[in-house]
């Protein structure tokens, strides 16, 4: 059953459907910068600090080959680089490029308003209560930080 008898929807239907509303914002947002969605996720994960291949495919949830078709794509536009990882000579770390930091910079900020959007209607109190919760869902299931706290002041 996805409401109760009240007319609420459940809990588990308002987690799953509020992920496909915050990923349709998500989507439209890299769409309107130019970027796919996992290109988006990767400068935003980055926008925190570098990551190894490795690191970086485990934050992302990626496959290796997908991780490196998606640090190929970004690396050719210009928007990441890969270094060599200073204590281990086989492998690279990914770092933004610094076109890569504005285009992660504007994006996440558009982002952010976006999504911010989505609950101008509640009062502080009610925001403060969404985000304890969904940070205890967050926290209590270790969820990698791939997503900084905005700074929506400027």
């Amino acid at each position: 059953m996805s409401k109760h008898a009240d007319g609420q929807i459940g809990t588990v239907a308002a987690l799953v459907r509020s992920t496909f509303l915050v990923n349709a914002v998500y989507a439209d947002s890299a769409r309107e910068y130019g970027l796919t969605q996992q290109q988006g996720q990767l400068l935003c994960v980055l926008m925190a600090q570098p990551y190894g291949m490795s690191e970086l495919g485990a934050v992302l949830g990626l496959a290796k080959s997908s991780l490196s078709g998606l640090v190929d794509r970004s690396e050719r536009n210009g928007l990441v680089q890969r270094r060599p990882d200073p204590q281990d000579h086989r492998a690279v770390t990914v770092v933004l490029t610094r076109q890569g930091a504005k285009l992660a910079d504007e994006f996440y900020t558009g982002t952010c308003r976006r999504v911010e959007e989505l609950i101008s209607g509640f009062a502080p109190a009610e925001r403060d209560m969404l985000a304890a919760l969904l940070g205890r869902v967050v926290t209590d299931n270790k969820v990698p930080a791939v997503f900084m706290e905005p700074d929506l002041t400027h």
